[in-house]
């Protein structure tokens, strides 16, 4: 292996890490995808988590606050 075959690893604007791998390195839309899926998963499986109104404006304050 020479020099050279690094160089499609360095970091770009969309990369977070130097190699380009992991779930933070991809492309935005990709990772939404990817997570929807699993939302969906979650949803049909009955293990995702549903906010109520209260806990939703609790979120809300919370956010606005940072």
């Amino acid at each position: 292996m020479n020099d050279n075959d690094y160089e499609d690893q360095s970091v770009s604007d969309n990369d977070t890490t130097p190699s380009g791998r992991g779930f933070a390195a991809m492309d935005p839309e990709k990772q939404r995808k990817i997570a929807s899926k699993g939302g969906r998963a979650a949803h049909r499986k009955g293990t995702a988590h549903e906010f109520t109104s209260e806990e939703a404006r609790e979120a809300g304050r919370k956010g606005g606050q940072s």
